[in-house]
This record gives structure tokens, C-alpha cells and sequence, in this order.
């Protein structure tokens, strides 16, 4: 059994920053891909960004991409998400994911946090 926590996420006025962190417990879990995945009210949870087991290789998406940076300390089980220049259209409640691959759809990884919220006021 994999147990993810997420924590960092709150409110932010455009164009400031947060950290969220995913804190990572159980069985193997140094071996596999993390990610994040956000979802804004009635809409789809959507992937983020993604960090292979070893950190060595990141992916983000399109509206990451710039902005956000993740990293991984497997000596913590812990991986990072830096959030740069935040706009309203980042507001949603973002989870931590693994057991995927590097970049995939949320019905690709097993293993879920409870998700923090991040709001961004403009």
C-alpha cells in the first residue's frame, strides 16, 4: 500500500509562488514515477507535471511549462512542485499521483494523495 500527502497549496495573488509537496510512505515507492495532476471545479483532472523514479528526467505540460518545476528528494520520499508566476487559471485543488508513467492520463497511476487546494485571486 502506497500513502501520498500532499501540503503547501493555499491562496496567492497573481504572479506569486507556492511550493506543494507530496510526501510519499509504502511499498517500493522510491521506485516509481511521481506526478501532479490539478482539477479546477467541473472539469477533467488534468496531469501537470511528472519526475521518473531516478529525478533525472521531468515533464510538464503546456501550461506548466516555464512556470513550474518538480523535483524529487528520494532520501524523503518527498517530491516538490515550485509554482511560479501563478495566474487565476491555475486555481484548483491539485493531487499527487504515482505509480504511472513519466506523462500519462490519471487512470494510469494507482496511487493517489487527498489532493491541497491552490487558489490564485486576481
Amino acid at each position: 500500500q502506497v500513502l501520498l500527502v500532499e501540503s503547501g497549496g493555499g491562496l496567492v495573488q497573481v504572479g506569486g509562488s507556492l511550493r506543494l509537496s507530496c510526501a510519499a510512505s509504502g511499498r517500493a515507492v522510491e521506485n516509481h514515477n511521481m506526478a501532479w495532476f490539478r482539477q479546477a471545479p467541473g472539469q477533467e483532472r488534468d496531469f501537470v507535471s511528472g519526475i521518473s523514479w531516478t529525478g533525472r528526467s521531468t515533464y510538464y505540460a503546456d501550461s506548466a511549462k516555464g512556470r513550474f518545476s518538480l523535483s524529487r528528494d528520494n532520501a524523503k520520499n518527498t517530491v516538490y512542485l515550485q509554482m511560479n508566476s501563478l495566474k487565476p487559471e491555475d486555481t484548483a485543488v491539485y493531487y499527487c499521483a504515482s505509480g504511472g508513467p513519466l506523462v500519462g492520463g490519471a487512470d494510469q497511476f494507482p496511487n493517489w494523495g487527498q489532493g491541497t487546494q491552490v487558489t490564485v485571486s486576481s
